[in-house]
């Protein structure tokens, strides 16, 4: 049960949620100005950074709802070992934060 879960994990899931919120809201702030430049421009490359970031949209939405789903049910035994909540995930935190910091580069250079 979530209530079984130690401090640290559920301290991770909510960092794990957190950041992978932050990257969904910088991914729709990037296709918002890519939209914007597809409607003056009309490029092959903006279509293909509309591709791009519309399927970091969708991975990133998967793995954020993956993370908050203890949060969001906590009454459902989460200790089966195919999803193995009882350790925390800290290399998938890490890919996470990693996304964040490239995406946010990639907003700002964006927005200039």
């Amino acid at each position: 049960m979530f209530s079984d879960f130690g401090p640290a994990t559920v301290l991770l899931l909510y960092t794990s949620v957190a950041i992978g919120t932050a990257n969904v809201i910088l991914l729709f702030g990037l296709l918002y100005a890519y939209w914007k430049t597809y409607k003056e421009i009309k490029s092959k490359f903006t279509i293909g950074l509309l591709y791009f970031a519309s399927f970091l949209l969708l991975q990133n939405i998967a793995i954020t709802f993956a993370s908050a789903l203890p949060l969001l049910l906590p009454h459902i035994p989460y200790n089966v070992p195919s999803y193995d909540l009882d350790r925390p995930h800290i290399g998938f935190l890490f890919v996470n934060l990693v996304q964040l910091i490239a995406l946010s580069i990639l907003y700002k250079i964006t927005k200039e």
